[in-house]
Parts: structure tokens; C-alpha cells; sequence
């Protein structure tokens, strides 16, 4: 089988120049209209009948340089190397939506994992409670260890709306959650300053969050074990030792012991954001304003 030439324009399909097809008449050696022999046909005069002239060819088809379809073109967009490390792309990583940075950007806690994520939070139940309550909003399900179940009581009526969003257990009663990519699960423990070990541990697509209302003697072994520490306002002894564990420069442990009630300082070995949590309307009515203190 003959294989099609390329056309003028790259592609594998004939153009519209001048080549070889059906005419109106019959084909050669068949006498026609024009023709006053036989054996004249298309392209071969008869007898008395001049030579028809050859069509001009036809113009070459313009190459183009762009890539794809032919259609609107407009202006490349190119930007210098030296200007590549600046360019990024305007969303971050799916999770929760916590607060708001120093610059007003959203600051996002991505808690849906294929992998075990451990987070300690050195803070207020406020704070434990507004993450639970969002990660109900992105379809997970919330699992509450807590000795103090009446603080929970009313945040679990009021995202359990026909179905099981938010449970809770007393300590060490946490069942197995069957977490998956399609039912994602956050546990939080809020089993005060001594929290035993868990019998329901970090595992694909199930995030531990472990509440700490004041540094404990088990912390430094939470922090060395968790993914991502949140630091609320402490005492300037706590700040310090908090600091010599996580690696903090001088101005961040100064600013531990000053944090407003709602600002957090997030952080891991390598990297250091203060976020600050403000509570939507529907938040506001059930949890009250920011606070420290419980």
C-alpha cells in the first residue's frame, strides 16, 4: 500500500495543489464531449483541437512555526532563568484551611495522607475543636479520645446531621476506624497531660492529632515523633525548652510567651509559619470567640 505524502503544511494529508483526480469526462482512450477521436482523452488533443494550457501550480501553503491546531494566535509568554525559582503555582496543598498567615494568605494543614501523620498541638481545646469541625467540612470522619467528654458533647450534636461525622470514646476505647482514600480519618486525643499510648495509631489516611494543653514531661517525646508541632502561648520556661527541642531562633521563643488567644506557631525542624484562626459565623455561634484557656 503507498503511503501519503506529506503535505506542504506537515501534515499527512494531501493540499490543495494540482494533481491527478476523476475530470468531468471519461478516461483516456474513451471518446467524449471535445474529443473527435478515439484514443484523444483528457490531456491529449484530437485532431485540429490546440493543446489546452497547464494550470498555473498553485501557491505554496505557508509553514507554521507554533504547535497544534491552526487558530488565534497570540503572544509567548517567556520568562528569563534567572526569574525560574520565583514562579509557583497560586494554590497549596488539599486539607484544611486553619487561618491565615502574616500576609493574609490562607495557611493550609493537609491531614488526608497516604502516609502516617502525627501532629502535637501545645494549646487550647478551641483550637482542637475548630480543626475537627473543618475536617468534618472535607468529608472526614472525626474520632475524639477525650476524658472530658461534655466539652465535645455539643461540637459532635452539631456535625452529626443523620449520620456519625464526629465520635467520641473514652481513653484508650478507641476502636479500629477503617480509614481509606475515600473515607479519610482524623483522630484527636485530648487525653490531658499524661496521654497513654494509643491503641489507634497514624496509619494511611487516618492523621493523629494529640491536644497538650501545657508542656509535659511525655512532650519532648511527642515532638520528636510528630510531623508538625503547633505551639500556642506558653510560659517563657516552656518557650525555652520548646525552643531548644525544635530548634527555634531566639525571636520565636520570645514571641511564644506573647502569642494573641487564635495564633499558633506551626513548625517542624525546618520550617516556621504563625498562623492566626479566626472563626466563621457558624463557628462563633458553637465554640465562641479564640481562647487559650479552657
Amino acid at each position: 500500500m503507498a503511503t501519503p505524502a506529506t503535505a506542504p503544511n506537515g501534515a499527512a494529508f494531501p493540499g490543495p495543489g494540482p494533481g491527478p483526480g476523476p475530470g468531468p469526462g471519461p478516461g483516456p482512450g474513451f471518446p467524449g464531449p471535445g474529443f473527435s477521436s478515439p484514443g484523444s482523452g483528457p490531456g491529449f488533443p484530437g485532431p485540429g483541437q490546440a493543446p489546452e494550457p497547464e494550470p498555473a501550480p498553485a501557491p505554496p501553503r505557508k509553514q507554521w512555526s507554533g504547535f497544534g491546531l491552526l487558530g488565534p494566535r497570540r503572544q509567548r509568554h517567556e520568562v528569563p532563568p534567572e526569574q525560574f525559582e520565583s514562579l509557583a503555582l497560586p494554590v497549596g496543598d488539599d486539607g484544611i484551611v486553619i487561618g491565615a498567615d502574616g500576609q493574609g494568605q490562607p495557611a493550609v494543614l493537609g491531614l488526608h495522607r497516604p502516609s502516617p501523620f502525627n501532629v502535637l498541638l501545645v494549646g487550647g481545646l478551641w483550637t482542637a475543636q475548630v480543626i475537627g469541625l473543618r475536617a468534618v467540612a472535607t468529608g472526614a470522619r472525626v474520632t475524639v479520645e477525650t476524658g472530658r467528654q461534655q466539652m465535645w458533647t455539643s461540637l459532635a450534636q452539631a456535625a452529626n446531621n443523620n449520620q456519625q461525622c464526629i465520635t467520641l470514646h473514652d481513653v484508650g476505647r478507641v476502636p479500629p476506624q477503617g480509614a481509606s482514600v475515600s473515607s479519610p480519618v482524623l483522630v484527636v486525643r485530648d487525653a490531658g497531660m499524661r496521654p497513654p499510648r494509643g491503641r489507634v495509631t497514624a496509619a494511611p489516611w487516618q492523621s493523629v492529632l494529640t491536644l497538650l494543653p501545657y508542656l509535659s514531661p511525655v512532650a519532648p517525646r511527642l515532638m520528636e515523633n510528630a510531623g508538625l508541632v503547633g505551639i500556642q502561648r506558653v510560659s517563657p520556661d516552656e518557650a525555652t525548652q520548646i525552643g531548644r527541642i525544635m530548634g527555634l531562633p531566639a525571636v520565636d521563643v520570645s514571641a511564644l510567651s506573647t502569642l494573641a488567644d487564635g495564633v499558633t506557631l506551626w513548625c517542624t525542624r525546618h520550617a516556621r509559619l504563625y498562623v492566626a484562626t479566626q472563626p466563621t459565623d457558624a463557628e462563633s455561634g458553637l465554640l465562641g470567640a479564640p481562647r487559650r484557656m479552657d
